[in-house]
């Protein structure tokens, strides 16, 4: 079927109804034992609906599976569709029901793989999504937009360097994606809020359960001036396998990934290898090569992520023709300091360093450079790190 003018744009239609029976059907092919997103993914690829799929001969899911799932699975995984649990039918029935309740309040939205609405970018992922729930602003899943990730346990200078980027890179006109977590992902999110392109938040919960708790507020502003999306069945409580999975989607809705702050073991990582196998670009930002948060940035530059250092090195691969004005590429300000203050704040340069250390490169008594540093911490411009370390924050 071909396509013409007279179909709406995705972000402009609406997503097909589901009544009760459909519902079930999608919710039953996603909790089925042994079916993963991407069997599922396979599945719907080559049956086209949850209906077909389960009417389908032994040898036709076989021959499906049999290119996704190791050999000894696939089995096991074909009995599974052809004879579920009565309590797996029960489940998605409820889930169903529960589902059609929530999607009868404003604002909220349900979107199956086979339905046109659903957005491109994601659908070509491999291991898609089979269900995408979203709330708020919908139409930010089809904009371009730059996926911001990094340490949930970030310092303030990866937190001061999240939200810069994601303000600027949103000023510009990129929706900003990330995860929702604390730290990098929260910063992420309030810059693009303030940058005007707006934010996505995807959940690694179900979408009725806002999660963490200290987020709730930014959570909530989102849904109102942004997008919150998840893959997960309402009431989906937190789980650590579920995370790393959404991930995916973070990466799979971006046009790139830039990874702010992340230890060498960092769950951003994931994200950014997600991003490479998605034909994604991965970009870093560098930082001290004393510092533990940033050995996962450095790790991928050598792998061949690009290095950025501003929004501008994010902007020339992702949005070519946005302009590069001051508010695209914007630095930080440098706070103009006068006598020792700014003395101290120079031989600290921007590695960290002792007080001790720091008071014989300046030529300072370590009194004095105990208080200039306490002025320059409570200014913004220098962070206390553990071990009696300091690190410069701006400049």
């Amino acid at each position: 079927m071909q396509a013409t003018e007279t179909l709406a744009p995705a972000h402009q239609a609406e997503p097909q109804q589901l009544d009760a029976g459909r519902l079930a059907a999608w919710l039953r092919l996603q909790l089925t034992a042994g079916v993963g997103a991407a069997s599922g993914a396979a599945l719907i690829s080559a049956l086209h609906d949850p209906a077909s799929v389960f009417e389908a001969e032994p040898a036709v899911l076989h021959a499906v599976l049999t290119d996704v799932l190791p050999a000894s699975l696939v089995g096991a995984a074909v009995q599974a569709l052809r004879a579920p649990p009565q309590s797996l039918l029960d489940q998605a029935a409820r889930l169903a029901d529960a589902t059609l309740a929530w999607l009868a309040q404003p604002g909220h939205a349900l979107m199956t793989l086979a339905d046109p609405c659903f957005p491109p970018q994601l659908a070509n992922i491999p291991a898609a999504p089979l269900l995408l729930y979203t709330r708020g602003r919908r139409a930010l899943l089809y904009q371009p937009s730059a996926a911001i990730v990094g340490s949930r346990n970030a310092s303030a200078q990866g937190v001061a360097n999240a939200l810069r980027f994601a303000e600027a890179l949103s000023a510009a006109g990129l929706a900003i994606v990330s995860g929702l977590a604390r730290g990098i992902d929260a910063a992420a999110h309030e810059g693009g809020l303030a940058g005007g392109a707006s934010t996505v938040a995807v959940m690694g919960t179900g979408i009725d359960r806002l999660y963490p708790a200290a987020n709730r507020e930014l959570a909530l502003r989102i849904a109102s001036e942004g997008c919150i999306a998840s893959e997960y069945p309402l009431g989906t409580a937190p789980a650590p396998e579920n995370f790393p999975r959404r991930n995916r989607i973070i990466s799979g809705l971006a046009r790139g990934v830039l990874v702010v702050e992340a230890a060498a073991r960092s769950g951003s990582l994931i994200t950014a290898h997600y991003a490479a196998n998605q034909g994604r670009e991965v970009f870093a930002v560098p930082g001290s090569i004393h510092a533990t948060l940033s050995k996962g940035c450095h790790h991928l530059i050598r792998e061949g992520a690009k290095l950025a250092e501003s929004a501008a090195d994010v902007l020339e691969d992702l949005l070519p023709d946005a302009p590069r004005g001051e508010g695209a590429a914007r630095k930080v300000a440098i706070v103009q300091l006068r006598g020792e203050l700014e003395a101290v704040l120079l031989a600290l340069g921007h590695d960290p360093c002792s007080a001790d250390a720091l008071a014989l490169r300046a030529g300072l008594s370590a009194g004095d450079t105990q208080g200039h540093l306490l002025a320059l911490e409570l200014a913004g411009l220098v962070e206390r790190l553990p071990g009696g370390m300091f690190q410069r924050l701006q400049g």
